[in-house]
């Protein structure tokens, strides 16, 4: 059975990278990936970065208007640096621009963008539920009156609305425990990082499970997913190489080509995916270190999209 029959993938937006991306590579693997089939197009969001990147809303809208059908997403935006009016109209106009294909994943983020943003570290997550509800409200609500601690509003009103009912899919990201609770109560799915290890993703699942059981939900209509640094090569001391200038340079940590990383021949990475299949994934983000557009096509070949 091929791997498309079992999970949905999505595929890393070139954006994030020590050299320069040209826009030509972008528009590739953009429309190549909707052609494919590739269910969902993702960006991270890193804004005062020691390596290339680009905002992650401006360079969706742009994925938004080249393609047809492939659905468009940041995982994650680090909600408490944003004011949550500014993230909710930002998001609804790419979801109506896109005639619905937006996606928000949030997350609470380090604790260097509070320093960088000059944002209180204190009370982080209070400020961070709040800017959910509120985004949900501006989304769904006609005038919304909100008093929280953090934040109000009065009859605020906002157009256009999200095309998708009753909005975008909300995905939140982070493994620590407290951040898996959170997610099976308000998100509409979870996305384990990158930089976490494949290990930390096996233990993270079943913990999710019963969080959302708990909830009342079921976790067999909860999308679990991870992003996977990788790289494919015929040759796999190439592609550990790859992997491993990746972490070392973005990262800061050559470990993580190992324990978080995916790289080999075709037949070494079919493996591992279907390792992350196995621990509980219904959804993986295939996110190449280099090589974009050539290792787009060997990763639709090694998922079955081609």
């Amino acid at each position: 059975m091929a791997l498309k029959d079992k999970i949905t993938f999505g595929m890393s937006l070139p954006h994030r990278s020590p050299d320069p991306i040209d826009m030509s590579v972008v528009r590739r693997v953009a429309q190549r990936a909707d052609a494919l089939g590739f269910r969902d197009l993702w960006v991270t969001e890193n804004t005062l970065d020691h390596v290339f990147c680009f905002d992650p809303f401006v360079i969706l809208t742009y994925a938004a208007a080249i393609t047809t059908s492939i659905r468009v997403g940041v995982s994650v935006a680090v909600l408490p640096i944003h004011n949550p009016i500014h993230v909710a109209h930002k998001v609804a106009t790419m979801d109506y621009a896109s005639n619905g294909r937006a996606i928000l994943g949030l997350g609470l983020g380090r604790d260097h963008h509070y320093t960088q943003f000059q944002i209180p570290r204190e009370r982080r997550v209070r400020r961070f539920l709040e800017g959910v509800e509120l985004i949900k409200a501006l989304w769904t609500q006609p005038k919304v009156s909100y008093r929280g601690e953090i934040y109000q509003l009065e009859g605020g009103t906002m157009a256009p609305k999200p095309v998708q009912k009753p909005h975008p899919p909300i995905w939140l990201g982070g493994g620590h425990p407290d951040a898996l609770r959170r997610a099976a109560t308000i998100a509409d799915a979870w996305m384990g990082s990158g930089g976490s290890s494949n290990a930390e993703f096996a233990r993270s699942v079943p913990i999710m499970r019963q969080n959302l059981e708990k909830a009342g939900r079921d976790p067999k209509k909860f999308p679990i997913s991870k992003r996977v640094f990788l790289s494919v090569h015929e040759r796999a001391d190439v592609a550990r190489a790859e992997c491993n200038h990746w972490f070392t340079t973005v990262y800061h940590n050559p470990n993580g080509a190992d324990a978080s990383g995916v790289h080999g021949t075709p037949e070494q990475v079919r493996a591992r995916l279907e390792e992350l299949v196995a621990h509980g994934a219904d959804h993986l983000l295939l996110n190449p270190v280099c090589r974009h557009a050539e290792q787009l096509e060997a990763l639709a070949a090694i998922v079955g999209l081609s």
